[in-house]
């Protein structure tokens, strides 16, 4: 028997949990199992961490499908991207697919996954949202400049809108896993290695429980992340800034200079100097944290901590 590994990340997702499974295998049952009889679920549920009682849960599934079911249960949070991580590395199926727990990925998708990957030869096939309604409009925003920012400045494109919910064949997956750099970013690296892919659109699907643990300063970060991990074109706007900001203070003093030779020395006003001192002052600041930002990256690499770490798994 082949297998279909899905691999779902969860952090206080007690309730959510038994709604997924029986949304999964719905489907597996329904339209997976009878067009493809040789390929058998298998379940990687991460705990990251959580502080309900998603692990009991998870526990008590494993004891209702012990042979389908298997869980990881992190030390502390770790982060989804870590959750990621360690889902790929136990995942043993043929495919591997990622899902939220949330039903905000629809199972309905994945017999028109299996059919792009075993049909149609993709590698991977992914999906997008269509809109994100029911989202405050700054996320929406903010979510629509951070894909065109990015894809301006780096050489990896991202889909607009692409989830992380995709199926993978193991060729795919093993090119995942031999990256194994702390600081992840999961799109840019499902992006950087390339292969066949394809995506799916989708209308957006609202929480079937609980609620988001994103905050938009959470996103912010991410997105933060997301530049500095592929890409190096702020330091050279860094660099730039810092030419432009040279350039106007030499035109500025030749200004004063040249002012000062044919009309005299006016009394200038403190408010003005104040100003510049402070304008070119957050100016160096902004970029030296742009430098600090790729400093600390290399820092925390350099100290090989692992991604996560198990205290159990079944």
């Amino acid at each position: 028997m082949k297998k279909i590994s899905i691999i779902v990340p969860c952090y206080n997702e007690q309730t959510a949990i038994p709604l997924f499974y029986k949304a999964v295998q719905q489907v597996y049952q329904t339209q997976i199992q009878p067009l493809w009889p040789q390929y058998q679920l298998e379940y990687w549920f991460i705990d990251d961490g959580a502080t309900d009682e998603t692990l009991v849960t998870l526990q008590q599934l494993v004891c209702q499908d012990s042979d389908h079911v298997h869980y990881v249960s992190f030390s502390r949070n770790f982060g989804k991207e870590a959750a990621l991580y360690a889902g790929l590395q136990h995942a043993t199926g043929d495919l591997v697919v990622v899902m939220d727990v949330d039903l905000q990925d629809p199972p309905a998708l994945l017999p028109q996954m299996m059919s792009g990957v075993l049909t149609e030869q993709y590698d991977v096939i992914g999906v997008k949202r269509l809109d994100r309604q029911d989202e405050p409009v700054i996320c929406s925003l903010c979510s629509r400049l951070f894909y065109w920012f990015i894809n301006q400045i780096s050489m990896t494109k991202i889909e607009q809108g692409a989830r992380d919910y995709r199926m993978m064949t193991r060729q795919v997956v093993d090119a995942v896993l031999d990256m194994p750099e702390y600081n992840r970013f999961s799109k840019g690296l499902f992006s950087w290695i390339g292969f066949r892919t394809k995506y799916l659109s989708y209308e957006n699907q609202e929480r079937v429980a609980s609620t988001t643990h994103w905050s938009f300063w959470n996103l912010v970060n991410y997105s933060i992340d997301g530049v500095i991990d592929f890409s190096d074109k702020p330091l050279a706007m860094a660099s730039f800034l810092g030419i432009i900001s040279f350039i106007i203070a030499i035109g500025a003093l030749i200004f004063i200079v040249g002012r000062a030779w044919l009309f005299g020395d006016p009394t200038g006003g403190w408010p003005s100097l104040v100003a510049i001192t402070l304008m070119l002052g957050g100016l160096q600041l902004f970029c030296l944290g742009i430098v600090g930002k790729y400093i600390s990256k290399s820092y925390l690499e350099s100290k090989r901590r692992p991604i996560y770490i198990s205290k159990d798994e079944r």
